[in-house]
C-alpha cells in the first residue's frame, strides 16, 4: 500500500495543474443546467481531474523518462512530477486499480455504452505513447483532439445532449494549440533524446505563427457561433501576443515564463468557470 508521501508523488504525476482545464471542458455541455444535486456529476467531475489526469500524463511519464530528468518544469504541481524508477514500474497497476471503481460506477449510471468511452481513451493514448504518434510531427498534434472526449463524458454521465459541432471543433483546436505551446516548452529537451514533434519540425518561430493561425481560426468560430463576443475577443488577443512573440519575442521561454503564464491560465480558468456555465459562453448564438 503506498504511503502518504508516495500518494502526493502520484498525484503530482496526475498533474494538478492541468485539472483546472480538464474541469473546464467537463462543464462546457452542462451550461444552464442545475447539477449540483447529481452524484454522477460529482463523480464524473472527480474523474476528470485526478483518475483521468493519472491514466493520461502518467502513460506518457512511462515513456518520458529521459526527457523529464532534463526538463526544469518536472516535478512540479504545475508541470507533473518526475517518478523514479520504482514509482514507473508500480504506475500501470495503480492507474489501473484507480480507473477500475470509475468503469464499474459508470457503466451503472450511463450503460455499456462507457465502456466505448474508456476504450476511446485507451486508444487515444496508446496511439500516442505507444505506436509512438508523440515522435511523429502533425500525428503529435492532432491526437490531441482526443481531449473532446470529456465531452462525451459529461453528456453520457448527465444525460444531456451532445455539444455542437461547432464547440467540438473549436475544444479540438484549442486542445492541439496548447499542445504545441506546450511543445515549444520541450524542444531543447526533445531533442536532447532524439524525439521529433511538430515543434522542432516547424522552429520556434513558424510554431507561433501556426499558434497564431489557430486561435484566429478559433477566434472566427466563437464569432460567427458562440453567444456574446468575448471568446472571439479572447482568441483574437491571444493570436496579436503569439504574432507579436514570433516576429519580436525570443525564440524560446524561460521557466519562469511558462510557470507565471500557466498559472495566470488558470487564474482565467478558474475565475470563468461560473460564468461558463451560468452564461453559456459556448452555446450556440441566437441567429444560429
Amino acid at each position: 500500500m503506498p504511503t502518504f508521501r508516495r500518494w502526493l508523488e502520484i498525484v503530482k504525476v496526475a498533474r494538478p495543474g492541468f485539472w483546472p482545464t480538464q474541469l473546464w471542458f467537463y462543464l462546457l455541455p452542462l451550461a444552464g443546467l442545475e447539477m449540483f444535486g447529481s452524484i454522477p456529476f460529482w463523480l464524473g467531475a472527480f474523474y476528470a481531474c485526478f483518475p483521468l489526469g493519472l491514466l493520461i500524463y502518467g502513460w506518457n511519464d512511462l515513456g518520458d523518462a529521459e526527457t523529464d530528468q532534463l526538463n526544469p518544469r518536472k516535478d512540479s504541481w504545475l508541470f507533473g512530477g518526475r517518478p523514479d524508477e520504482r514509482l514507473r514500474a508500480q504506475l500501470p497497476w495503480i492507474i489501473a486499480a484507480v480507473q477500475i471503481p470509475f468503469v464499474i460506477t459508470f457503466t451503472m449510471f450511463a450503460g455499456p455504452k462507457i465502456l466505448i468511452w474508456f476504450s476511446a481513451v485507451l486508444i487515444t493514448n496508446w496511439t500516442y505513447n505507444n505506436v509512438g504518434w508523440k515522435s511523429l510531427p502533425v500525428l503529435d498534434v492532432l491526437n490531441q483532439a482526443g481531449y473532446v472526449l470529456i465531452f462525451v463524458l459529461a453528456s453520457w454521465l448527465c444525460e444531456v445532449d451532445q455539444l455542437r459541432p461547432s464547440v467540438i471543433v473549436f475544444s479540438a483546436l484549442f486542445a492541439m494549440q496548447s499542445h504545441l505551446f506546450g511543445q515549444l516548452m520541450d524542444v531543447e529537451q526533445d531533442k536532447a533524446v532524439g524525439r521529433r514533434s511538430t515543434a522542432i519540425l516547424l522552429g520556434y518561430r513558424r510554431t507561433k505563427a501556426l499558434l497564431t493561425i489557430l486561435m484566429l481560426i478559433e477566434a472566427g468560430i466563437a464569432a460567427v457561433y458562440f453567444r456574446g463576443a468575448i471568446v472571439s475577443l479572447f482568441m483574437a488577443c491571444g493570436a496579436i501576443f503569439f504574432l507579436l512573440d514570433a516576429l519580436l519575442g525570443p525564440p524560446r521561454y524561460t521557466v519562469a515564463f511558462t510557470k507565471a503564464f500557466f498559472i495566470g491560465w488558470n487564474v482565467i480558468v478558474i475565475a470563468t468557470m461560473h460564468l461558463v456555465w451560468r452564461y453559456g459562453w459556448f452555446m450556440l448564438a441566437p441567429s444560429t
